[in-house]
């Protein structure tokens, strides 16, 4: 049976290929491979213009653009060279190293100087070097963007409807009203939150050898400032030299930033489940697409189904990202190899995480708010201004305000009529007294909407 997006094993292969087509060139068995490429040519291109290193000469102008074009210029075919050696070396870095091998040996100058490919290095030299990257370019190029997209969708929905007044819930009971755009902004905050961890997360790298001493760099050349060598190389490739590791760069710099793209997440399912909670109460309608089922026996139906399937891909895209995050860190010793098979899962992670985040802003996008519902909801729901009242009666020393109050309305329904006639027997100036009348649940919002409108 051919592989196709029909008989993939993973759905982000294969049922949604097509919303994670852009994380394939980063994230995908290829995208490694040019990385590793990239990470031993730049290295090799570091030591050429090292003057400790005799040597190695100072590389022309047309070996530098040779090896510039082996980088840009790389394609399938020779990713799929790579394997090919692979397929005999049975090690995935040294048929890098084997196939740049067999590319030099067509430039003379390149040829004779072959053996410093991959010089002093441990695979993990390679290997972290070109995760750190493919996180980079992930964020940078990808989620970045759906981040974005994220936040203007919230945005436009906290100040579209800023001033919307909607009866809260706490523990499922009526509450205190606020706004609709206020919760969304809310959920907006708390996303830029983690958005702004993860942009400001600082993405480290090494390039120290074996067990992180630069023992065989030493023992070649013994008098050369390997320490600044490598800071200097790892911060060319646009991340952070961390001097302090073993065989392996720790990968605790990953587990932060997934622990903050897992925080991202939880905010999201937790928006996911409240809109279609309130899909299912009514405050919310969804456009229907011509064409679209939403029961394959109940024809009326519109089912929440983005939201249901965000939900649920954030919560596969969270149990990856909390494995790599709790496993990375942990190494037997100098090294184990369990990293290496745990790394590969970063593209599936993030994969799921695409499909929620795609599926939740087509979910946004096709919202509709019943207000006549919400103003129906907030009239049936006088009992929540027991709160302001009590709060009043307190102010003007009336003894046991909220003891009144929750005689009067707990576990009950109240209509105006019974506030009204509640309020007129109180001891209060006759101003407050009509300020307690003009009280309606739909304008006790406190400064939801001010709150609201007012974010960026």
């Amino acid at each position: 049976m051919n592989l196709s997006p029909l008989t993939a094993l993973s759905s982000i292969d294969g049922r949604y290929a097509a919303r994670t087509e852009e994380l394939r060139p980063i994230c995908s068995e290829y995208g490694l491979i040019h990385r590793r490429l990239i990470v031993e040519i730049r290295w090799f291109q570091a030591l050429a213009s090292h003057p400790g290193i005799a040597e190695l000469p100072v590389l022309s102008d047309e070996v530098d653009d040779f090896l510039d074009a082996l980088i840009d210029g790389f394609d399938e075919a020779a990713a799929a060279r790579i394997k090919q050696i692979e397929a005999v070396t049975n090690h995935d870095v040294k048929a890098v190293e084997y196939y740049l091998k067999e590319r030099f040996a067509e430039v003379p100058e390149l040829d004779r100087s072959a053996e410093f490919l991959h010089f002093a290095c441990t695979s993990e030299d390679i290997n972290n070097l070109s995760y750190a990257l493919m996180v980079k370019d992930l964020h940078e190029t990808v989620m970045s963007s759906w981040f974005r997209q994220v936040d203007r969708a919230l945005a436009t929905l906290a100040k579209t409807h800023a001033a919307e007044a909607m009866l809260s819930r706490t523990h499922g009971q009526t509450a205190s009203p606020t706004t609709l755009g206020k919760e969304f902004a809310n959920v907006l905050q708390r996303l830029r939150r983690q958005a702004d961890a993860m942009s400001g997360q600082e993405l480290l790298g090494k390039i120290n050898g074996a067990v992180g001493n630069f023992n065989a760099h030493i023992a070649a050349y013994p008098d050369l400032d390997w320490p600044a060598l490598a800071r200097d190389f790892v911060e060319n490739l646009g991340l952070r030299w961390n001097p302090w590791t073993t065989q392996i760069e720790p990968h605790d710099w990953m587990a932060e930033l997934f622990h903050s793209l897992m925080r991202y997440h939880t905010v999201l399912i937790d928006l996911s489940r409240d809109v279609w909670a309130y899909i299912s109460i009514g405050y919310f309608r969804q456009r229907t697409v011509e064409g679209e089922i939403g029961s394959s026996t109940m024809p009326h139906k519109v089912n929440p189904i983005d939201f249901e399937n965000a939900e649920g891909n954030l919560g596969v895209a969270n149990a990856l990202l909390e494995h790599l995050a709790s496993k990375l860190p942990v190494s037997r010793w100098q090294r184990d190899l369990t990293d290496s098979t745990v790394l590969r899962v970063i593209g599936t992670a993030y994969g799921h995480s695409v499909v929620a985040l795609s599926s939740l802003l087509k979910g946004l996008a096709k919202l509709e708010v019943d207000t006549e519902r919400l103003a129906a909801d907030l009239d049936l729901s006088w009992e929540v201004l027991a709160e302001p009242i009590q709060t009043v009666m307190r102010r003007y020393g009336i003894e046991n305000p909220y003891e009144q109050l929750k005689a009067l309305t707990r576990g009950k329904r109240i209509t105006a009529a019974d506030l009204r006639a509640f309020i007129n027997g109180l001891d209060l100036p006759e101003e407050v007294r009509q300020e307690l009348h003009a009280l309606t649940p739909a304008g006790y919002t406190g400064n939801a909407a001010e709150m609201a409108a007012s974010i960026e």
